[in-house]
């Protein structure tokens, strides 16, 4: 059962890496050669009968030359395949024409020769070559073979190689040409005026060639030997047939014996004159890639997986053949690199800017609330550690000890009277002397109440001895203490407040004391007595 096991997950694995391959292939046929050596060969190019669309596109893949390396020659010629490309270009090698001499000017025939090439089929491209030649004692001509057709040439000229600019080739040491259309066949011949006697140290050959523009860039060191080339890369333009699109489209061709249907197969593809010789290529369309020679061959392109391929500012959205540009919530425009772009909505704008001052008024609120309740905290703090620092806590435990709690006597907070002497306002001040201030007091119930603001206390414990001991006093003739604060720095002491006044002012006040009989001033002097009595016997 394991054996079955192993033996079906190697048939998946094996099927799985087929369909990889026969997805990528660009043959015709699973058992076509896709290579030969280093070139792919796309349909409709084969190497044998069956993976061609017919035999100009045969590649003969010979293993003689350079063996074990196979070389691809275009159909049974000696033209060496370089490159295949499926936009309707072939490269190829092509022979390098030279004219050499020796010192005295005598030529060299192991080194002198022509070259031409010749095609039934598949022109040179005019656009993609140039005829050149290279030398300082140069003069060359490509015609076709006839020579009656066709004919055209440069010279080129240099005293020294000095004058020589490296890349330039425009006459000085090198000279170019372009070549026309339709061109199946060509012969390159190279002469020399002088027979290169003057030239000979430095430049001993001329050479023309035609050669792919793009492969060729002209140096000083060509002069002496051409860096040992003999053969450059070309480039042919390749066509389907001798039809147009049209014709192409609509013959029927079974009623013919023509070997050559309409090849544009691919789903997704277009047809294309040739521009250079007879016949039509094809392409993917727009949107998509392959061999538009297969059936299946068009596979749609995903413009979003590369920037290069797109032109969205921001959101793209592949579609099947192309792909749309769309701009992102709270945007507007067509999304598009040169177009509207995408512009961020107004409205969004509004809404941003709202909410940035509502964040800052939250923040700032919330600053100014922390630092508030930090502010608070730390005042708090300070109560309680004065609370205690000023005996707060015994005096509490004074009072209850001798059972005063249930008298008058209250410990007030420090905001109370701050409040009932409208932040001891001076208006409220109603005393003054060495002791310290005294201030009206009106509390929220409308009782009115003198506060004592001490300037400096003596011991703490004494002072909470003598809140407790004038707590306990209840005469009608003494001023009640009604209670204290201890959560200033200097403790504070609330009394009844006297509105007649005090018996200092009655006694001293020359005024009052002009109208007071003696009977008043008799009673005074009893009760007085009768205070201190009270005083000296009640609290001790």
């Amino acid at each position: 059962k394991k054996h079955l096991q192993m033996v079906l997950l190697q048939w998946l694995i094996a099927a799985a890496a087929l369909g990889a391959t026969a997805a990528a292939s660009q043959t015709i046929r699973p058992d076509c050669q896709e290579y030969c050596g280093n070139v792919r060969i796309p349909y409709p190019f084969g190497t044998r009968e069956g993976c061609y669309l017919n035999e100009d596109f045969l590649i003969t893949c010979n293993y003689t030359y350079r063996p074990p390396t196979p070389i691809p020659l275009l159909r049974k010629s000696e033209f060496e395949v370089l490159n295949i490309s499926l936009d309707g270009q072939l490269r190829v090698e092509t022979f390098v024409a030279s004219d050499c001499y020796n010192e005295q000017g005598v030529e060299d025939g192991a080194n002198s020769w022509t070259a031409s090439s010749s095609l039934t089929k598949f022109p040179f491209s005019y656009t993609r070559n140039k005829f050149i030649a290279v030398g300082c004692d140069t003069y060359a001509v490509i015609q076709d073979f006839s020579g009656e057709n066709y004919m055209t040439g440069c010279m080129s000229l240099c005293a020294n190689i000095s004058s020589v600019t490296e890349g330039d080739c425009s006459g000085i040491g090198c000279c170019q040409s372009p070549i026309t259309k339709d061109l199946l066949d060509y012969e390159v011949s190279v002469l020399s005026y002088f027979n290169h006697t003057k030239v000979w140290s430095f430049n001993p050959c001329s050479y023309s060639f035609l050669v792919e523009a793009e492969s060729f860039n002209f140096s000083a060191a060509d002069l002496a030997d051409l860096q040992n080339r003999s053969v450059v890369p070309t480039v042919l333009d390749w066509a389907i047939g001798n039809l147009t699109c049209e014709q192409a489209k609509h013959k029927d061709y079974s009623s013919t014996t023509t070997t050559t249907p309409y090849a544009c197969q691919a789903r997704n593809s277009d047809c294309i004159d040739s521009d250079n010789g007879p016949g039509y290529r094809c392409n993917c369309s727009a949107g998509y890639q392959g061999n538009p020679y297969l059936i299946d061959g068009c596979q749609d392109i995903d413009e979003c997986k590369e920037s290069r391929l797109n032109n969205c500012t921001k959101t793209c959205v592949n579609t099947v053949g192309g792909y749309k540009c769309s701009c992102p919530a709270w945007y507007h425009g067509d999304g598009l690199q040169g177009g509207e772009g995408c512009i961020l909505d107004q409205s969004l704008l509004t809404k941003v800017s709202v909410g940035i001052a509502t964040g800052l008024i939250v923040v700032l609120a919330g600053s100014f609330y922390f630092c508030w309740w930090i502010k608070k905290r730390q005042l708090t703090m300070l109560k309680k550690k004065l609370f205690q620092q000023n005996g707060g806590l015994e005096l509490q435990e004074l009072l209850s000890e001798r059972d005063l709690s249930t008298n008058t006597t209250k410990i007030f907070t420090a905001e109370e009277l701050e409040k009932a002497t409208n932040k001891y306002d001076e208006s409220r001040i109603v005393g003054q002397g060495g002791y310290g201030t005294v201030y009206k007091g009106i509390f929220s119930d409308n009782r009115i109440v003198a506060i004592k603001k001490s300037k400096m206390v003596g011991q703490i414990t004494e002072f909470i001895n003598e809140v407790a001991a004038l707590s306990q006093i209840n005469h009608r003739n003494v001023v009640k203490l009604l209670g204290c604060c201890l959560e200033t720095e200097v403790p504070l002491l609330v009394y009844e407040f006297i509105t007649n006044g005090t018996l200092f002012e009655h006694i001293h006040n020359e005024a009052k004391t002009y109208a007071m009989s003696w009977e008043a001033r008799l009673r005074i002097a009893t009760e007085t007595a009768g205070v201190l009595s009270y005083l000296h016997s009640e609290t001790s």
